[in-house]
């Protein structure tokens, strides 16, 4: 809108009766807050976080406020300059602190930086010099693109005395003015990007403006806040306050922020007039940015100390969709490990099958743990009542369609997946296309994994120490699992015939059978005539608790490309792996523990063999070579 416009419906704001204005208030507030989804999701995400012990009904009741002053505050600022004196004198006045501190202003000159925080009725603070004299005054403003605009604001807003000082080339100004004892204004932001330093607010990280503690040390200026108290349609207070700070940049820059903090937390009236409906901590939401944290300066150590924490608080929510196969989970743990130390202040809910549960837990993966609802016609809903949750990035495992309606479901701004040749995913906000000169054949899955999470700022390497094992058995008699089954391909299967053989060549050892319900055909057929003490059959007789108990108190685990292959490799325990027509470039074990590949003669590296040209006798020998080294 050109100035002109501007001017004109100013006048027009100016001359309304305020009864008409605040009826108008009232409708384009409620419009905001309920047919406006986007500004809708933004003022209800940043309540809960900034404040998840308090009631829905509260957080809606703040938010209804905040968006009828929202448009109360832009009203104000288009009739400012047509407003008479006497007609501001009406709508605001200063509170005794204030005409206290100005008064100080006067008698006894010191530099001194007013901080405006992010709160409505900031038209009304270039009033002040109305209401008492004013040293000398000037405030840092952002200039406008248009240079029309930008003289009609410095015309308007400077009227009372105070003198706007553009932050382009006006803040040597600013630094003369405190260098005379003078008083400057500026604003003080947590949404800073680059710039800003790294703190915290409301226990979410944000980027901070180092601005004020820049200048109060240098100048060794007081600090004192300035803010407006609504008590009715176009009825304010305007109150100056003083916060205490230690005089150093890190210390002022919290102590603007611990302040804020206490105010909003401790009066409803004041929180109600911040302005909830902008993205307050998108700072670290820049995509390429998203899974690591990034500013101009650190001060989180002192962030923390100063509040007595030991940590960062887990504030910023991430989902993860895990993929949908067991083998394939495990192999995302070391990816999930990574993501909890490049964003330590991320709270990670994992959403994933509800067998894998104990295993994430296990592994202390991730926070929270949702697990998929049965299918039926409840299935998506459960999804869209997660949107309550407020999720800020959602990293999708998968590949389907399915699971990407289901992340879109939670209303999430930010939607991560991999897009592959000839796929469409409308439903991501932000895709990783895989390179065209990446041969997935040629490069594990966990290398996908990292360059799609790398795509979004991962900085961290996949963690592939594994899980913490118990101390097993003695040697003697070696204990020696087994997996003989396949869950989803019968190629990838080691031949029955071929796992006996391989248990009598090992007349020392004691084997215990493990796999699924649907494995029991095949290991009671392998069973069949041992002796029972020495050759268990647990097949399809453990929950996952028990089956990784089982594997843990192996010495050596025998096992076709499976997810217990993968699992076992993730508790640390050696495994055997037999491949043949599948690909252990791809899909073999990636932890640092002993493993042990194994192929039919002639087999590409890659696979595309038949394991039954896999010997018995060859399986033998790296089971006796592996068990001796292990000693």
């Amino acid at each position: 809108m050109g100035p002109i416009f501007i001017q004109f419906f100013g006048r027009i704001v100016a001359l309304l009766p305020e009864w008409l204005l605040r009826g108008g208030c009232v409708a384009l507030g409620e419009i905001i807050l309920t047919l406006i989804p986007r500004r809708r999701r933004v003022l209800f995400s940043n309540l809960d976080h900034a404040f998840p012990e308090r009631a829905r009904s509260w957080q809606v009741g703040i938010a209804r406020q905040s968006c009828r002053r929202l448009v109360e505050t832009g009203l104000l600022s288009l009739a400012s300059p047509y407003l008479s004196e006497r007609r501001i004198r009406t709508i605001a006045h200063l509170t005794p602190e204030a005409l206290a501190i100005m008064g100080r202003w006067n008698s006894d000159p010191k530099a001194t930086l007013v901080v405006a925080p992010h709160l409505a009725y900031w038209e009304s603070l270039t009033w002040i010099g109305l209401f008492s004299p004013l040293p000398e005054f000037g405030t840092i403003f952002r200039p406008l693109r248009s240079p029309q605009m930008d003289a009609y604001v410095k015309r308007t807003r400077e009227r009372f005395g105070i003198k706007l000082l553009s932050r382009k080339d006006g803040f040597q100004e600013a630094l003369k003015i405190l260098r005379r004892r003078g008083v400057v204004g500026v604003l003080f932001d947590q949404n800073a990007g680059e710039t800003g330093a790294l703190s915290t607010l409301f226990g979410r990280i944000a980027s901070t403006t180092e601005l004020p503690g820049l200048m109060a040390a240098k100048y060794d200026a007081d600090i004192v806040a300035i803010f407006a108290r609504r008590h009715a349609f176009w009825r304010i207070e305007i109150n100056l306050q003083p916060v205490a700070h230690d005089r150093t940049v890190p210390g002022v820059t919290l102590a603007l922020n611990r302040w804020l903090e206490s105010r909003l937390a401790g009066d409803d009236n004041l929180c109600a007039s911040w302005l909830w409906s902008h993205a307050r901590w998108r700072t670290q939401t820049i995509p390429c940015r998203r899974l690591r944290l990034e500013a101009k300066r650190n001060l989180l150590p002192e962030d923390l100390a100063a509040r007595g924490l030991a940590a960062v608080p887990r504030k910023d929510r991430i989902f993860v969709r895990l993929p949908n196969w067991l083998g394939d989970v495990v192999m995302a743990l070391p990816l999930l490990r990574a993501i909890r130390v490049s964003r330590p202040d991320a709270e990670l809910t994992l959403i994933g099958k509800a067998g894998f549960a104990p295993l994430m837990k296990l592994w202390a993966a991730g926070d929270r743990y949702e697990a998929l609802p049965a299918r039926g016609a409840g299935y998506f809903l459960h999804f869209w009542r997660l949107r309550r949750r407020h999720p800020d990035a959602y990293l999708l495992f998968t590949n389907s369609t399915r699971g990407d309606l289901e992340a879109w479901l939670t209303r999430c701004p930010q939607r991560f997946g991999i897009l592959r040749p000839g796929k469409r995913r409308a439903l991501l906000t932000d895709a990783f296309p895989v390179p065209e000169d990446f041969d997935e054949a040629q490069h594990h899955q966990i290398e996908l994994w990292e360059k799609f999470l790398r795509h979004f700022g991962l900085i961290q390497p996949p963690v592939l120490e594994p899980a913490p094992r118990p101390d097993p058995a003695p040697l003697s008699p070696p204990q020696i699992g087994l997996i003989c089954g396949s869950e989803n391909t019968p190629a990838k299967r080691w031949p029955v015939a071929r796992w006996r053989e391989l248990i009598g060549e090992l007349p020392a050892a004691h084997f215990t059978l493990l796999g699924t319900q649907a494995d029991r055909a095949i290991t009671d057929v392998i069973a069949a005539g041992f002796d029972p003490s020495r050759v268990r059959n647990l097949a399809g007789q453990t929950d996952l608790p028990a089956y990784i108990a089982c594997l843990q108190s192996c010495h050596l685990l025998v096992t076709n490309d499976t997810g217990g292959m993968h699992l076992a490799n993730a508790l640390g325990v050696p495994v055997v792996v037999l491949f043949g027509p599948t690909n252990p470039v791809r899909t073999g074990p990636v932890f640092a523990a002993p493993r042990h590949p194994l192929q039919p003669p002639d087999c590409p590296p890659t696979g595309g063999g038949d394991l039954a040209a896999l010997q018995a006798q060859t399986v033998a020998a790296t089971v006796r070579a592996a068990l001796e080294s292990s000693v």
